[in-house]
């Protein structure tokens, strides 16, 4: 009987792996002055967008053609080709940013693409900020002891926080770079601070933690990965509540409780948000799980499953269509056994046309922000 069951275990694997599909990429055409013999990757929604992940790197044929041959399930993709780094991303001749590429795989297939440029070649000319004079920099090198590393801070006050004598509410988000200002944003602001300005909502004090780059995805994930290596996510969500959020509440006029206390970010920051919730029920009233990565670790449905039942929040699921063929299905499959387990007050969002992006989040977050105010 043990036999059999090996011997069935083996057939699913082989047929798991006959299920993939053989996906080529050949680049047809480099800029007229790449730089030469360096090396190139694909950074998209199948390796947590990382722009320098070996295992995806591009090899290099005896003609110095660039080609990468890839592993892939049936489904839609959305990807970029780098030299290492979001600062040598592709761009346009003219400098100008680029979509993200899709790819869609029903079957083996080779692609042929272009390159026109990298955006490292263009003059560095800063951009204009576009953070509003609500938000400041609490510290350009706050200390993660638990890490030990240092991180810049931003803090976002309400208009009316030195004049009204209140205490407001904390949202703690992932991706600080991304959500004030267009000018430190990989491609584009969440315009967070546009929409609390503006909005007739009740406010709150907003803290956005910038990401650590290439550390980005370890720091986002709570547990060890065969890609990417060790998962430095508890460690961080320690950091947020043991050593960020009692120095916000020392500093800042804050409502301290639970209910007033909120986690929210995007694609690896999604899962590392489920995750503080789940690590820390008493703390967390409130989650914003935008776009979860939840691929990248499935350990996340086991946390849910044992501990989903001491959590009483409110949690936010969103997901495009655009993103992929996981992010709908893993998220249906974290809200679904949510419901089972736990007395959480529950919402989940899709958009047939939402993609991986921060102009998407951008467009989801005031729907998010009213739903967990009201």
């Amino acid at each position: 009987m043990r036999q059999s069951i090996l011997a069935l275990g083996a057939s699913l694997v082989s047929l798991a792996a006959m299920a993939q599909n053989a996906v080529k990429i050949e680049i047809r055409s480099l800029p007229e002055y790449h730089p030469s013999n360096s090396s190139i990757y694909i950074s998209g929604s199948f390796n947590g967008w990382n722009p320098q992940d070996e295992k995806y790197r591009f090899q290099q044929k005896a003609n110095g053609n660039y080609f990468i041959n890839l592993k892939l399930d049936k489904g839609s993709y959305e990807y970029k080709i780098t030299r290492g780094g979001w600062d040598k991303v592709e761009c346009k001749k003219s400098g100008a940013g680029i979509e993200n590429r899709s790819l869609k795989v029903e079957s083996d297939v080779t692609i042929e693409i272009t390159i026109e440029e990298w955006a490292d070649r263009f003059p560095t000319t800063p951009r204009k900020t576009t953070a509003s004079k609500n938000v400041h920099i609490v510290d350009t090198a706050f200390l993660i002891p638990q890490l030990n590393r240092t991180r810049r801070i931003w803090i976002y006050l309400p208009p009316d926080y030195e004049s009204s004598g209140k205490k407001y509410p904390v949202l703690y988000m992932h991706d600080g770079q991304n959500i004030f200002d267009d000018a430190t944003s990989f491609a584009g602001e969440w315009g967070i601070d546009e929409f609390l300005d503006s909005t007739k909502l009740n406010k709150c004090i907003v803290v956005g933690i910038d990401n650590g780059g290439q550390k980005r995805i370890n720091e986002y994930c709570p547990y060890d990965m065969e890609k990417y290596g060790k998962g430095e996510g508890d460690g961080y969500v320690d950091f947020i509540v043991k050593t960020l959020k009692p120095f916000i509440n020392k500093n800042y006029h804050t409502l301290q409780d639970k209910r007033n206390t909120y986690v929210a970010g995007s694609s690896m920051g999604g899962l590392i948000s489920m995750y503080a919730v789940l690590k820390y029920p008493d703390v967390f009233g409130g989650a914003g799980v935008f776009s979860p990565s939840f691929w990248i670790s499935p350990e996340i449905f086991n946390d849910i499953k044992t501990k989903g039942n001491k959590v009483n929040s409110n949690i936010y699921f969103y997901g495009g269509k655009m993103e992929g063929e996981t992010i709908i299905p893993d998220m249906q499959k974290a809200y679904e056994e949510m419901k089972k387990v736990s007395g959480s007050r529950t919402t989940i969002i899709t958009r047939e046309n939402g993609k991986h992006n921060e102009r998407t989040w951008r467009k989801e977050f005031p729907l998010f922000y009213e739903w967990l105010i009201k």
